[in-house]
């Protein structure tokens, strides 16, 4: 079963999910790190449908690609019509590609109620497409639309359909479980009947709609499949496609196919983080592989298990997909998850028993007025280093005051001027009170200008620090207005990124807390 070929449908079927909106250069700089990844068949779009899938082939035609091949794909020729007088087909030829897709339907239910038509004119309807690219030098893969709902519907027609593209030259006929629905066992069954009777290859092209798309894939690959269809992090319409990466991941790992090479398998989670950038999706932290809490642990028996034998709690070697393990400390962890933690750091911090212990407690008792440092681990560190004798912070809040001021635009009667925020803040550094103020545009910016313009003049190198992302989250959500709220914040100097948290009543508070936090980290782990 050496012999599997990955094909994916990113760039088409992907781009199909809500939110997803590819530009040609995006689809470009996909198409050439699936390649890197080892992808055999990369489906471009579909020409002729929009001018930017019709750029794209146009473009791909330079592109340098050391493996995959670029697919165009579209759809049998009308009913009642030529194939090669068909307008689908001649935009498949204008493209460039060597090798098409065609979408045909294989259930009866869809050719009648659906195209509308006979079922011997969607019989000849997929032959004469199929024939007529093959008549033009073009390789033809077959998707058979429907084809597992329409198997449980009638059999015999299902198979015919699959049958006629393969008798007219099809080198590979793609199973298509379109609206997600079938189970793996089932998927396998089918699969291996047709694998017996059809005389081409077989593909597989799963949706999760069920959720089970990446067991189907590997079921019907078990079954005899020779050709896997899915898309970079499960991308696609409703419930997404099956997930290329885990596909990769369980083929090579689980079933010993050797699909892609050991250092192509070592970029799965790169390729994950790449895909997820330029198509602007945040990355799934808890994507199987490649997610990056895919192996972190926060139970403190399973970090104590970790700590001695990796393997203990996770099921492969992450590197092995390009991911590392991570441990939480939480109000659910042990001593273990403090020392792991510190040694993921890089911190040389050697806690007593008595330290880790009154960490730990701190940790619980902060957790449960709000804080949350799973994803806040500056504050973390800043927790540790605070509890160490002789650490001295490099600044200290004597007090801080905001006002927001929002009066009546008195050139427009009946309206109001923007709302002014100023921010005083006093800070003592070195033993000297600094009393700065600032306006910003809001409260938290206000403050954020006012603390940076007494910091600055005594740690000059923190301007190169900045805010990236904010966020806010109600903890207790049914005690109204006076609900505990927990601000994480996440900053960055251009090289490095870390994330602190603060909560309080205040909001203006917690912001203020995760705002010091950040600030304080950066100057005590690079500012000197």
């Amino acid at each position: 079963m050496s012999g599997i070929k990955l094909y994916d449908t990113t760039l088409r079927d992907g781009t199909q999910r809500q939110g997803i909106s590819l530009s040609v250069e995006d689809k470009l700089k996909i198409a050439r790190k699936l390649d890197e990844l080892g992808i055999d068949f990369i489906e471009g779009g579909w020409p002729g449908a929009n001018p930017k899938d019709e750029e794209f082939f146009e473009q791909a035609k330079s592109l340098s690609l050391k493996h995959a091949t670029i697919v165009a794909f579209g759809s049998t020729r009308r009913a009642k019509g030529q194939a090669e007088n068909d307008p689908n087909l001649q935009h498949l030829m204008k493209s460039g590609a060597q090798v098409v897709t065609l979408v045909g339907k294989s259930s009866d239910f869809h050719v009648s109620h659906v195209l509308e038509t006979s079922l011997e004119e969607n019989l000849a309807m997929i032959y004469d497409s199929v024939a007529y690219l093959r008549s033009q030098g073009r390789r033809v893969i077959f998707d058979a639309e429907h084809f597992f709902d329409g198997y449980k519907a009638n059999p015999e027609y299902a198979i015919q359909c699959v049958r006629s593209a393969a008798d007219a030259g099809a080198e590979c006929v793609t199973l298509c479980d379109t609206n997600g629905g079938t189970l793996p066992h089932e998927m396998a069954q089918i699969v291996e009947r047709l694998v017996k009777e059809v005389p081409t290859e077989i593909g597989i092209h799963t949706h999760n709609d069920a959720d089970v798309a990446v067991a189907g894939a590997l079921s019907a690959i078990q079954a005899g499949a020779g050709l896997v269809q899915g898309t970079a992090n499960g991308y696609g319409e409703r419930c997404g496609n099956a997930n290329i990466f885990s596909i990769i991941a369980n083929l090579k790992m689980k079933m010993g196919i050797d699909c892609v090479s050991d250092d192509q398998l070592a970029q799965l989670t790169e390729a994950h983080r790449y895909i997820s950038e330029v198509a602007n999706i945040p990355s799934d932290e808890f994507q199987a592989f490649v997610g990056l809490n895919a192996f972190t642990h926060k139970a403190g028996l399973h970090a104590s298990a970790v700590a001695k034998v990796k393997s203990s709690y996770e099921h492969i070697q992450p590197e092995a997909v390009g991911n590392a393990n991570s441990v939480l400390v939480s109000e659910l962890a042990g001593r273990s998850n403090v020392a792991f933690k510190l040694k993921e750091m890089g911190l040389e911090i050697e806690l007593t028993p008595q330290q880790t212990l009154a960490l730990l407690d701190q940790v619980k008792q902060r957790e449960n007025d709000g804080f949350q440092y799973e994803d806040a681990e500056a504050s973390f560190e800043l927790l540790v280093r605070r509890s160490l004798e002789g650490y001295q912070p490099p600044m200290e809040l004597v007090n801080f005051m905001v006002r927001v001021d929002k009066r009546p635009d008195i050139t427009a009667p009946g309206s109001s001027a923007d709302a002014l925020s100023e921010a005083m803040v006093k800070v003592r550094v070195d033993g000297e009170t600094m009393h700065t103020a600032a306006d910003g545009s809001g409260p938290v910016n206000a403050l954020d200008n006012a603390l940076r313009k007494a910091l600055l003049q005594f740690y000059p190198s923190l301007q190169v620090v900045r805010l990236v992302d904010y966020k806010v989250r109600v903890v207790n959500q049914g005690s109204g207005t006076k609900a505990i709220v927990r601000v994480l914040i996440e900053s960055t100097d251009g090289d490095h990124y870390w994330r602190t948290v603060g909560a309080s009543a205040d909001i203006i508070e917690a912001s203020w807390i995760a705002l010091v936090d950040s600030l304080e980290f950066w100057l005590a782990k690079w500012g000197n």
